[in-house]
């Protein structure tokens, strides 16, 4: 089933991001339980701005409000694609929607929106424990970016999503 016909995106819809989202992405940033523990100090003071969101094509998945209940409207995650270079900036499903496929969608919107901006390839540079989760939505290794301490005091996988034409 694609992430267009499956029941989960039935539920969830994707639409750009504005300015007022800043605070909830920047919360949602903050809270991600990925980040808890030994990598906490990475998004401690990580602000998502408005600035941020005007200059780059980030996108929110929210609760569809046909559905109504708790989640209508509900920002459940979001991404981040820089043209220049190509690179999946951020992504980040809600600890509590986390499992339903919704970073699954937002990596299937990520694809289209890159190839209708015309690229082949998509860099992201991942957070470790977040690597299995790009491998299984399609990205390929491609090498390791190096701790940068204070700021980064551990080292990434960097992966690559390839884009053939449809």
């Amino acid at each position: 089933m694609s992430a267009r016909t499956s029941p989960i995106s039935r539920l969830i819809t994707i639409r750009r991001a504005v300015p007022r989202d800043a605070k909830r992405l920047t919360r949602l940033v903050r809270g991600s339980g990925a980040y808890a523990g030994k990598y906490a100090a990475a998004v401690a003071g990580y602000r998502v701005g408005p600035d941020y969101i005007e200059a780059h094509r980030a996108f929110v998945a929210v609760g569809a409000d046909e559905q109504g209940g708790e989640e209508a409207g509900r920002v459940l995650g979001f991404y981040s694609l820089v043209l220049d270079p190509p690179e999946l900036d951020l992504l980040f499903v809600g600890d509590e929607a986390q499992g339903r496929g919704i970073g699954r969608l937002l990596v299937a919107h990520m694809r289209s929106e890159a190839r209708a901006a015309g690229l082949d390839r998509v860099k992201v540079v991942s957070h470790p424990p977040a690597e299995d989760f790009y491998h299984r939505t399609g990205a390929v290794r491609t090498g390791t970016v190096l701790a940068n301490p204070p700021a980064v005091p551990w080292d990434r996988p960097e992966l690559e999503f390839r884009l053939p034409p449809e």
